[in-house]
């Protein structure tokens, strides 16, 4: 059985990122895609952050360079103290142990010509662990944690429907017992009725196996189920990050309230649906000064010709981050209703 690797009262972040950049030349050369710029975060042991945004603001690509998968431009990650840039690529292979993914699309994700036992069994063959015997056994284990019967080993992904699958996918994720897992979209492919039944599952194996999340989604009511903290990604940014109650309470940034104010039933309970002007810009020309300006319903002269810094403070006693010029330093973003004084 998993044993749980919940750390109590930790007094360091399991993993911290500090002003992450990635850049991608275009496909004909001429250019360059900025898909993440200056993200910089902190995710404690046994902790949930939520990452959210709408399509193409980087949270997939910010994944994958948590995980090291794919390399920053600039910026480094640590992952339990250990700079995952400085790391050979033996150590990092072996630390890869400790963190995992869960893909979004579950059909993609699975290897068509492998059956499940050996699909969830892989991880343990990479990293050379126990012998055959000692790996099946950890399998059936595994399968039996996501609510698979054993009989499921034998069998194909094909023969499984797609809230099954994911259940294929989160086991293999889990097999190593790691300390963190990101969870790219995990249930947006999947039907209504079937992601209430995966998203319970993650919390009871969060809680039974100690584990960490990064719960990356569009979906801002699944965010606020599952996680402790939320950020909230705009053009390769975050643009703010707090404790989720607070946040959804009471966002700060006129990105998230245009966010909020989208979510099903919102007019509802007194809020007002923003419509922002105009699309998305495009990642290769992002805008000068705050990204969010060309849209943003309060954006004043300052906001087109500097990029605003993250202002952190304090709010009923837990941190919250905005970065928008409404909040200067010199106020205190607790106090203020989001004019410009």
């Amino acid at each position: 059985m998993l044993e749980s690797q919940h750390i109590a009262g930790a007094r360091a972040p399991l993993l911290e990122a500090k002003r992450l950049h990635k850049s991608f030349p275009t496909r004909d050369g001429s250019g360059t895609t900025h898909a993440v710029s200056d993200v910089s975060l902190e995710l404690w042991p046994g902790e949930t952050l939520g990452i959210v945004g709408e399509s193409g603001s980087g949270k997939s690509t910010l994944a994958r360079l948590l995980l090291q998968l794919i390399t920053p431009s600039s910026g480094t990650t640590h992952f339990d103290g250990r700079d995952l840039g400085r790391l050979d690529r033996k150590s990092l292979s072996a630390l890869r142990r400790e963190m995992q993914i869960v893909f979004q699309d579950p059909y993609a994700s699975l290897d068509p010509r492998m059956t499940v036992g050996d699909i969830v069994a892989e991880p343990l063959a990479i990293h050379r662990l126990g012998s055959r015997a000692d790996r099946r056994r950890k399998v059936l284990d595994c399968l039996g944690l996501v609510g698979l019967e054993p009989e499921a080993a034998r069998r194909y992904p094909h023969e499984f429907s797609g809230g099954q699958r994911q259940r294929i996918g989160i086991a293999r994720a889990i097999i190593l017992e790691p300390k963190l897992v990101i969870l790219d979209e995990p249930v947006s492919a999947l039907d209504v009725s079937i992601q209430s039944q995966i998203l319970n599952l993650l919390m009871v194996l969060k809680q039974r196996l100690g584990l960490s999340y990064i719960f990356i989604s569009h979906d801002l009511s699944v965010v606020e189920h599952v996680s402790d903290r939320v950020a909230v990604m705009y053009l390769g940014r975050i643009v703010e990050m707090a404790a989720a109650d607070a946040l959804f309470e009471r966002p700060l940034h006129p990105y998230t309230e245009a966010l909020f104010s989208a979510i099903p039933g919102a007019a509802g309970h007194g809020t007002t649906r923003i419509v922002l002007r105009g699309d998305p810009p495009s990642p290769q020309h992002p805008p000068k000064g705050c990204h969010f300006h060309p849209r943003c319903p309060k954006a004043f002269g300052r906001c087109s010709a500097e990029i605003p810094e993250d202002q952190v403070f304090v709010e009923g006693g837990r941190s919250r981050m905005v970065a928008c010029h409404l909040y200067p330093p010199a106020r205190d973003p607790s106090r203020t209703s989001g004019g410009v004084s």
